[in-house]
Parts: C-alpha cells; sequence; structure tokens
C-alpha cells in the first residue's frame, strides 16, 4: 500500500514556467515541421517558428538547471542506461508508430479498404502484442536479459519495415501485408516492455515513477514530432512523383514506401545505440525482483 501524498502545488513551487516553455516550444517545433510542406523548408516561416521553438526548448533546459523544484530534473541523464532508453524511445516510437500512420492512409487511399477492413487489417498487430503481454515478454527478459530481449524485438520491427518499404504498390494483404504487421507485433511486444525494464532499472527508487513518466513522454513527444516529418516528407515525395507525370496512385504509395524506408533506418539506428550505449550488465533479471519485471511488462 502506497502513502498518500499531495503533489507539490503551485505554492510550493511547482515548475509551471518549466511546463510552459516545454509544451510551446514542443507545439511550435510541429507547426513549424508540418507547416514546411505548405511554405518551404527554407522559408522564412518554418526558420521563424523552428527557432523560437529551438530558443523555448533551450530555455527549457536552462530552467531545470536552475529551478528549485525543476519539472524534470538533469540529474537523471547521469544514468547512461536511462538517458540511451530515451533516445532510442524516441527514435524507435517513431519507426514504428509512423507506420501505422502512413500504413493506414496506404490502406485507404492506394488499396481502397474501408474503415472496418482498415482497423481488421491491423489486427495482428494488436494479437501480437497481446499476446506475449500476459508474461511471455516478463519470463524471456528473466531468461536472457532486458537488453537481448529489446535488441530482438527491434530486429524484427526493423525487418517488418524494411518489408514494407520494399512492398508493390498493388499489395496483397496475405502475401505483403500479413507478414509486416504480425513481425511488428512480436517486435514490439518484445522491444518496448524490455525499453521499459531497461530504463526503470537505470534509475533510483526515488526518481523511479520520474523516470517512468519521462520514458512515456519521450514516446509520446518523439512519436509527435517523428510522425510530423515523417508525413512531410511522404507529402514533398508523393508531390515530386505527381510533377514527374506518375498517377495519383503510384505516387501517394511512393510517398509512404520512403516514410517506411525511414522508419527502417531509424529502427536499425535504435539496435546500434542499444548495442553500443546501453550495458550488458543492466539485465532487468540482475536489477529488479521478478513481480516487478512482471508488472513493467504488463
Amino acid at each position: 500500500m502506497l502513502d498518500s501524498e499531495r503533489g507539490l502545488g503551485f505554492d510550493q513551487g511547482a515548475d509551471s514556467v518549466g511546463a510552459f516553455l516545454v509544451t510551446a516550444g514542443l507545439m511550435l517545433g510541429v507547426y513549424a515541421i508540418v507547416q514546411s510542406s505548405e511554405y518551404g523548408l527554407a522559408s522564412a516561416h518554418t526558420f521563424g517558428f523552428g527557432g523560437v521553438a529551438v530558443i523555448l526548448l533551450v530555455a527549457f533546459v536552462v530552467r531545470q538547471a536552475t529551478a528549485r523544484n525543476p519539472l524534470l530534473p538533469l540529474r537523471l541523464f547521469a544514468s547512461r542506461n536511462l538517458s540511451a532508453s530515451n533516445v532510442i524511445q524516441a527514435i524507435g516510437g517513431v519507426a514504428m508508430f509512423g507506420f501505422f500512420f502512413m500504413g493506414s492512409l496506404d490502406m485507404q487511399r492506394v488499396l481502397g479498404y474501408g474503415p472496418l477492413a482498415i482497423g481488421l487489417a491491423f489486427l495482428p498487430v494488436s494479437v501480437g502484442m497481446g499476446a506475449l503481454s500476459i508474461g511471455v515478454t516478463a519470463r524471456l527478459i528473466m531468461r536472457f536479459g532486458a537488453r537481448t530481449v529489446l535488441l530482438a524485438g527491434f530486429g524484427l520491427i526493423s525487418l517488418a519495415l524494411v518489408l514494407a518499404a520494399r512492398g508493390p504498390v498493388s499489395a496483397d494483404y496475405l502475401r505483403d501485408w500479413f507478414p509486416v504487421l504480425t513481425l511488428l507485433g512480436i517486435g514490439g511486444g518484445l522491444a518496448f516492455p524490455s525499453l521499459g525494464v531497461v530504463a526503470m532499472a537505470g534509475a533510483t527508487p526515488s526518481d523511479a515513477g520520474l523516470a517512468s513518466g519521462l520514458l512515456n513522454t519521450t514516446g509520446q513527444v518523439g512519436a509527435a514530432l517523428g510522425l510530423a516529418v515523417l508525413a512531410t516528407v511522404s507529402t514533398n515525395r508523393t508531390t515530386d512523383l505527381i510533377a514527374q507525370g506518375h498517377s495519383a496512385v503510384a505516387a501517394l504509395s511512393g510517398g509512404y514506401h520512403l516514410a517506411w524506408a525511414i522508419g527502417a533506418v531509424l529502427a536499425i539506428t535504435s539496435i546500434v545505440v542499444a548495442v553500443s550505449v546501453l550495458k550488458p550488465e543492466a539485465a532487468a533479471s540482475e536489477s529488479l525482483p521478478d513481480d516487478e519485471v512482471e508488472e513493467t511488462c504488463a
């Protein structure tokens, strides 16, 4: 049983300034990226809003270094595994979840699927993740270590995205989509719970809640910024292909496939970061009790 605790509140010095800086900076950053497809990457509009976003985010970091009760204490990043886990969460999350967005558009606008068909088409992802979440991933982590399971998961995600990027325009679901979605479900069910265990193992007990919140926030922020970039790149590619005389369907497919290829590169980069930065000795089976590993993977 955990004791009930009141938050700091504004009267006790909660970091409202830091919250404003990071929220405004991220919102302006996403806006600048999304609107760059209309105004151009080198336009004054993009550079103006992007520059303000960077200034706000730099101010946020400065604020966290000097505030009495910072929203994000910079001491957390002293942990090598926690810092690397957040990087992997950001770029790996973009790779996987960017596919869901672009994949839905491809099914709708290229293959002609309806809303129900799209939902059913993605069922292998949910089944794969759900099957692993009932304790399979936790047992694999305790047997082989979180880092090893994480690498296996991102390996499957990378393979899935490479297959998607190399797929044809008029894809057949069973031949082209089903293997990709199955690999993504299994890979995601292995990689992201393992990443959570690695990150939590790199935090002190007093910082465990903050570390968990940081990892989740990194995933959400990384997905938002990354998806904005992928959507912009995909749109620009589609526009270029139409200008070259390709049909609208082929141009749309070309844009989505480029986004998936970039996602594959990001997933492979996640593997490189995990191999080169994460410490093998920080395996979850050695750092957390069995019940905590299972809770993290649930």
